[in-house]
């Protein structure tokens, strides 16, 4: 089994071209959403390694429905975001021949966070979402904004580490972490979440005045 290494910001980015060079040769374009470690990498943002590429979605261009996965946004790009997992056919032999290639993990591309399609994302995240190409392969990354809301899911819900870093990185503003708060209670509304989520927010600093008494919160927590 292949030991998981590192992906540095350059070894990712050529991991992604390799990948998307495969995928032209083969005749089949995908569109991804990637958040997560590899999409902080792109943007600039954090530039620590990441132990892989997480994919939260793929894009179907053919699909044009108001589906229930379909960001309501006018600028956002046209298609349905489908769940990634599993990754399709085509993607997956590409992903594995660049893992051989590259001494990689087959997994280091996967779609670990696709789940969170399910409760819906930020209000307005591909809109946000900054566009890279790779020969056949395009890229969404999550913007900065929506990596708080993510991150700040993650850290309540895991637990700090690597998330918590990640958003100190990142220097969110209260209303963000409020707002990120507020999203992340839609993907886990029970009270034993809530509580962590709480926990988390003092572990930042956050003046939580108006936040933790039931119905006075305009950030949504009450």
């Amino acid at each position: 089994m292949t030991r998981k290494t590192p992906l540095e910001p350059t070894r990712t980015d050529q991991a992604l071209s390799a990948l998307g060079e495969l995928l032209e040769a083969a005749g089949a374009p995908f569109e991804i959403v990637v958040v997560g470690g590899a999409a902080l990498q792109a943007l600039g943002l954090v530039l620590r390694p990441t132990a892989d590429v997480d994919v939260l979605a793929i894009i179907d261009r053919e699909l044009q429905s108001a589906d229930a996965l379909q960001p309501a946004d006018a600028l956002q790009p046209p298609g349905v975001l489908q769940p990634a997992d599993p990754l399709p056919p085509a993607l997956m032999t590409a992903v594995r021949r660049v893992a051989a290639d590259f001494g990689l993990p087959e997994d280091w591309l996967n779609p670990g966070p696709t789940a969170l399609l399910q409760w819906g994302l930020p209000d307005g995240f591909m809109a946000r979402a900054k566009q890279r190409r790779y020969g056949a392969l395009t890229v969404w990354f999550a913007s900065r904004y929506d990596q708080i809301h993510l991150k700040l899911f993650a850290f309540a819900d895991l637990g700090g580490g690597r998330h918590e870093a990640d958003l100190r990185m990142l220097r969110p503003s209260r209303e963000e972490l409020l707002a990120a708060a507020a999203w992340a209670q839609t993907q886990d509304p029970s009270e034993a979440f809530r509580s962590e989520l709480l926990a988390a927010l003092d572990l930042l600093g956050v003046d939580r005045t108006g936040v933790d008494r039931m119905g006075v919160d305009d950030a949504g927590l009450d």
